[in-house]
């Protein structure tokens, strides 16, 4: 059973953030194949201090394993991210409707680079109102900036 709870700052035990830390590598080797050798591991060097600092989190679990996170600043979608194994289940539509519905979520940023997510956003209400030609480490990986 698939199970939605925001995880309190206090509450982000390393043990939380290295599931949450997998569920992001898994996810991101499905999704992101537009990186180029060596910078998964790049950015997953970064990965467990935007968790542990990212003000709302919320996790999903399946059996009490984490299988997606969400995390928010104020309004803004800063994160989420499902495991390989549970695409396409729901979850993150899910995820994204706790967060629009509980939390006020009103704007995300996502890759340009990944056309899933891009789609995902769009049948989620999103639409495009900014683009970068980078992100925010100043990679050559363009941004889309999208609101409902």
């Amino acid at each position: 059973m698939l199970h939605i709870v925001e995880v309190e700052a206090a509450d982000r035990t390393s043990g939380l953030v290295e599931a949450l830390v997998a569920v992001w590598e898994g996810s991101v080797r499905a999704t992101h194949d537009f990186l180029p050798e060596g910078e998964v591991e790049r950015i997953g060097a970064m990965v467990p201090q935007a968790i542990a600092g990212v003000p709302t989190l919320l996790v999903c679990t399946r059996d009490d394993e984490p299988v997606a996170f969400l995390g928010m600043d104020g309004t803004f979608i800063e994160m989420l991210f499902v495991s390989a194994a549970c695409r396409g289940q729901g979850i993150g539509r899910s995820l994204v409707e706790c967060a629009v519905a509980g939390y006020g979520a009103t704007e995300v940023s996502v890759n340009e680079q990944n056309p899933q997510a891009v789609g995902f956003y769009e049948h989620m209400g999103f639409t495009t109102y900014r683009r970068t030609d980078t992100d925010g480490e100043d990679a050559p990986y363009p941004l889309l900036f999208m609101r409902r």
